[in-house]
Order: structure tokens, then C-alpha cells, then sequence
């Protein structure tokens, strides 16, 4: 086993770079958040002070007509640009991909053809010391050959076992080829890597899924012999007992076993489909249905769930050295701060238990689209990442300022980490068993300054929902002076930022909490009723302006965008920024995020009707 103090814990990086398969048609994450287009995206990783990238040059790109023809014009730019930066890339050759049109997993030429182009990158980019082959060969099997979510789209139990086996043989003979150019070539193997939870009835069903989990990392780890639960089951459904023997005679044992961790990585199974959600009942194994739930979201012990444990397991199973290499949460900004925050504390404690973690990476940096649906429906439903590229360039996010301050310092922190994330609060559970006790005040809060009561009540609302805390004043019924001495003393906690609500008319307290913001050096986030130009307009910088005829109020039902031109779309009237936004609480959302993206001030107007 290998030992933490000899290196220090980084921070990599990963670009969601998926290329898959659904039906007659490729789903490109990076054609469709933009990168093929934007080289500055790699300047913009470096200034961050990231020196690790998970980066692909995958086989579906370079060749997707013929293993003949190959076009690396658009990698050979990006990789002498890393290697210009100083940036090492993980390459990565196949993401959740079932090869170009002329192959797919259940193919037994797979293995070969993948290789033969490992080989041309390996010759081509000589430099590259780390691979990873295929991303998440024992997931992409499921998701393609057993779920039938992707191509091939198959249910059957034994093109799930071929899937498998052609991935991990493709992986083995892919680190062959790159050796025979460059000998010390590492592969760094990734796997999403959960557990199954259960009702009594369904532990058979758990036992099963828990050593299915293990299977692509023991074939490449050569653990799959004649005493391995899965070997009987890889031979009765069609695996050559050659195969077998040659992945455990020939094995590669990753370098580095990366870990790819999301919320709803764990399960529960439950027999009881009638206490759960409808959408939640679809488990079944032709012995029983059940409902098949994320585990965040039962009541389960906290020492058998989440990512410490799972790390725990992998480390006790293959001491081998472990990296993070998917760190990312598809929700708010400060939701985000916090699950990076959580896995970052949480590698830093498991060095400090000598388990060898040696990085982290934070994933999808330039967002993803339609990763809520697995990518089988084209909805155009983005995750920001560190940048967020819906507007004219993309824009660094709070978790950009986070990357920056881990690179530099090692570590990071804002008022927001101060609640848990949304996973470690009791409102989390589908079945509550007991009414959730409201949050103890947080040590750092925002001040909330009011002109009316109904924009507050639905302000509070949404800070509840996201877990910020906030100390509230209602400035209607106050005289100026009296309302400029409230703000001065209204907390004995630590404010970190302001936010204003004005109502519809001029009122005199707005220069005075400007002010009390500009000498307490705190981030300033404006909200007013007012349409068109407004007196700050010309005092604020960068200004976010969204120009409406009318916003619909937090109404069951409520149709209408915020910020809404007569095509329905919404304009901000700066130079980087198109938004969207259906009603109020959407667009006290999207200010939020942008608070917490700038830390600077921020000015939204007209927020009702």
C-alpha cells in the first residue's frame, strides 16, 4: 500500500466529454456545451492554478467512420496547448461510449480496435503518461446492456456479462499498446461506486448488486478466478473461460482506482411500492417489484452511507492509491460549494487515516446538458460547473473562486458552508418521522432589507430552501434614521452579504444600506420593482439588468417568464448575460447564484408584477 505524506492532496480537473449513443444518434457534451469552439476554456482551467485534466481524445471523434481514416487536427491543438500550459492531461479514449457506427460493446472485435487506437494516440501524443481507456466500464455496461438505456439498448443478461468482459479486455489491451511507446504509462480507472440498500425481503437483491459493483475493478485488478462469486455467472452467460484466464494472467492494475461519487449512487430497495413516490416504483428483478430509491433520501445509518464509506471500501479492498475524479452536484451554487467542500474535508481525513487519496477532481467544469435524463431526452437542461457558458463567454461561478482559493491554499471557505448541504438536512426524506425542527442560526448570515412583506415572505421561502440563513428587517414602517441605525446593529452575527428589496416607489433608506454595504466592504444584491433604467444603474459594475412587463408572483400554477419580452424570452441588459426565469422565487434564484458567483454588487429590477 501506498502513503498519503508522501504527496500532497491536488485538485484535478475533468470536462464533461461524454459521447454516446441513443439510437441512429451521438450525444456530444462537447459540441453541445460549446468547447469544440472555445480554446480560451483551457487558459481559463489554468488560471485557476488546476495542473491535472481529465481530458479525451475519444475514439468516436477521431474516427468515426472508418478505423482507417483518423482526424486529430482538433486534438493535436488542444494537447500542445496543454502541454503549453503546464497542465498534464488524463487522456481519456472511450466516455460512455459504444464505439463509432462500425462497432459497439457487444462487438468481440471491440477489444482490438480500441487498442489499435490507443496505439495511434500513444504515438502521436508521446508525452501522455496517464490513460484511462474506457470511463466507467461496469456503469456503461448496465446503462447500455442491462437497462437499455443507451446503444445497444439492450435488457439481456448476457450482453451485460459481453459488455463487461469487451471494456475490460479493450482496457487491457489499450495499456498493452501505450506501453510499447511509452513503458511507465499509468492507468487511472474510474467507476462510480455506490451501495445497495434494502428491506429484509430484498437482501438478496442488495447482496447481488453490491458484488456486481466490484466486477469491472477485479477483472482489471486479475481477481476474477475460479473462486470469484462472478466467475460461474460470467461462464453461464456466454464469457469464454479463455477470456477470464487471460484477464487474470494478463492483468492491469490501475495506478490510481478513481472514484466517481454522486448522490444517487446509493439505493434503497423497497418491496413496499406503495409507501414511495410513483416514479420511484419501476425496481424489478422478475422475482419481485419494488420501488429503487436514492438512499440520501431514507432513514439509514449515517455510518453506512456516503462517500467515506465507499472510499473506506475501495481502500480496504485494493489498497491501491484512490483519486476523487468526478466531484459534481447538478443544483444551486451553494449546494455545489457545499458537496465539493464535503468531499474535499473528507479526503482530507482519510489521508490523515493513512488511505491514500490523492486528488480530487472537480467534474463537468464547462457544465453538462441533459444529464437529468441520462441523456435520453434533448431538453436542453444544463449544469452549470465552474464556468457556466449559457451567455456570450463562459463565466466563472462560485465554484471557479472555490478551485482558485483549494489551488492556491489548499482549502476554501464561505458563509454558505456554515449550514450542511441539502443531503444532511432532515427535509431530505421522503417520509419524514418527525416534523423538521428549524436550523440553529447560522455563525455568518445575510441581512435582508425589506420594503414590502410579500417579496420577503417568498425570499425567505427560497433562502430556507437552499439553506441560508438570513437576518431579516422590514424598512416600510421605519424613519430613515431610525432604519440607518437598525442596519448598523441589526445582528449580532457576522453578515456576509446585503440584499435589498425596494418596493415600487424612491425610497430614501436605499442610499444608506448602499453605503453601510460600501463601508463594510459586503456584497450588495439589489432587487426593485422598478422597470427600465434605474438611478443605479450607472453605479454598478458589472450591472445585471433584467428589462419585464411583468413578472408573475409565487402562484400555484403561474405560467410567464421573468424578465419576459414579448417572444418570451428574457433580456439582461449587459454585455454577458441572456436569462431565464418563470416567476418570482426563479428569479430570487438566479440572483442568489450570481450573488454567490460575483460576491460583488448585483441589481435586478422590476421582481413584481
Amino acid at each position: 500500500m501506498t502513503s498519503p505524506a508522501k504527496h500532497p492532496l491536488e485538485l484535478w480537473g475533468g470536462l464533461e466529454c461524454s459521447i454516446v449513443r441513443v439510437g441512429d444518434a451521438y450525444r456530444d457534451q462537447f459540441q453541445e456545451t460549446g468547447h469544440y469552439e472555445r480554446p480560451t476554456d483551457l487558459d481559463a482551467v489554468a488560471d485557476l492554478g488546476i495542473r491535472t485534466l481529465r481530458y479525451p481524445v475519444l475514439w468516436e471523434a477521431v474516427s468515426p467512420e472508418s478505423p482507417e481514416i483518423q482526424d486529430f487536427g482538433w486534438h493535436d491543438e488542444r494537447l500542445a496547448q496543454l502541454k503549453a500550459l503546464g497542465i498534464e492531461p488524463v487522456i481519456g479514449l472511450m466516455h460512455h461510449g459504444s464505439g463509432p457506427r462500425y462497432t459497439d460493446l457487444l462487438d468481440r472485435n471491440l477489444p482490438e480496435l480500441l487498442a489499435a487506437h490507443a496505439l495511434r494516440v500513444a504515438d502521436r501524443y508521446p508525452h501522455v503518461r496517464r490513460f484511462t481507456p474506457i470511463n466507467e466500464p461496469l456503469t456503461t455496461a448496465r446503462f447500455s446492456a442491462l437497462y437499455g438505456f443507451w446503444y445497444p439498448h439492450s435488457t439481456d443478461m448476457r450482453d451485460f456479462c459481453r459488455a463487461v468482459v469487451n471494456q475490460c479486455r479493450a482496457t487491457m489491451l489499450c495499456m498493452r499498446a501505450i506501453r510499447t511507446v511509452n513503458p511507465a504509462a499509468e492507468l487511472v480507472q474510474t467507476e462510480d461506486m455506490g451501495k445497495t440498500f434494502s428491506t429484509a425481503r430484498l437482501k438478496y437483491q442488495a447482496d447481488y448488486e453490491n458484488e456486481r459493483r466490484w466486477l469491472s475493478l477485479d477483472l482489471l485488478f486479475g481477481r476474477v478466478g475460479n473462486d470469484h462469486p462472478w466467475h460461474r455467472i460470467l461462464m453461464d452467460h456466454g464469457i469464454e473461460q479463455a477470456e477470464l484466464e487471460e484477464l487474470e494472467r494478463d492483468a492491469v492494475p490501475p495506478a490510481i482506482v478513481g472514484i466517481n461519487y454522486y448522490l444517487t449512487s446509493e439505493r434503497f430497495l423497497d418491496h413496499r411500492k406503495e409507501y414511495w413516490p410513483e416514479w420511484q416504483q419501476a425496481g424489478g428483478n422478475g422475482r419481485h417489484h419494488y420501488a429503487d430509491l436514492e438512499a440520501v433520501r431514507v432513514h439509514l445509518p449515517a455510518e453506512d452511507t456516503g462517500l467515506e464509506h465507499r472510499l473506506r471500501e475501495v481502500w480496504g479492498r485494493y489498497g491501491t492509491k484512490i483519486a476523487v475524479t468526478e466531484a459534481h452536484l447538478g443544483c444551486s451554487r451553494d449546494e455545489q460549494l457545499r458537496w465539493l467542500s464535503e468531499i474535499w474535508q473528507t479526503a482530507k481525513r482519510l489521508r490523515n487515516d493513512h488511505i491514500d487519496i490523492t486528488a480530487v477532481t472537480i467534474w463537468s467544469m464547462f457544465g453538462s446538458t441533459d444529464w437529468n435524463s441520462l441523456l435520453r431526452r434533448r431538453e436542453g437542461s444544463y449544469e452549470a460547473g465552474a464556468f457556466d457558458v449559457r451567455g456570450r463567454s463562459p463565466q466563472p461561478t462560485a465554484l471557479a473562486s472555490a478551485a482558485a482559493a483549494i489551488c492556491r491554499d489548499g482549502d476554501f471557505d464561505h458563509p454558505i458552508l456554515d449550514r450542511p448541504g441539502w443531503w444532511r438536512r432532515p427535509e431530505r426524506f421522503h417520509r419524514p418521522r418527525d416534523r423538521p425542527k428549524k436550523a440553529e442560526p447560522a455563525d455568518r448570515c445575510a441581512l435582508v432589507v425589506a420594503a414590502e412583506d410579500a417579496p420577503l415572505l417568498t425570499l425567505q421561502t427560497v433562502l430556507d430552501l437552499r439553506g441560508m440563513d438570513c437576518t431579516a428587517i422590514r424598512l416600510a414602517a421605519l424613519p430613515g434614521t431610525d432604519a440607518a441605525r437598525h442596519v448598523s446593529l441589526s445582528s449580532e452575527r457576522q453578515t456576509w452579504a446585503i440584499i435589498l428589496l425596494l418596493g415600487g416607489d424612491p425610497d430614501p433608506s436605499m442610499d444608506m444600506v448602499r453605503a453601510h454595504a460600501r463601508q463594510l466592504d459586503l456584497p450588495l444584491l439589489l432587487f426593485s420593482r422598478t422597470v427600465g433604467p434605474h438611478p443605479l444603474h450607472h453605479q454598478t459594475s458589472p450591472p445585471l439588468l433584467i428589462s419585464s412587463c411583468r413578472i408573475y408572483p409565487p402562484i400555484a400554477g403561474a405560467g410567464g417568464r421573468a424578465g419576459a419580452t414579448d417572444d418570451g424570452t428574457a433580456k439582461a441588459m449587459s454585455t454577458h448575460r441572456e436569462l431565464r426565469a418563470s416567476c418570482l422565487e426563479d428569479l430570487f434564484h438566479l440572483g442568489l447564484d450570481l450573488l454567490l458567483d460575483s460576491g460583488g454588487s448585483r441589481y435586478l429590477p422590476a421582481y413584481a408584477a
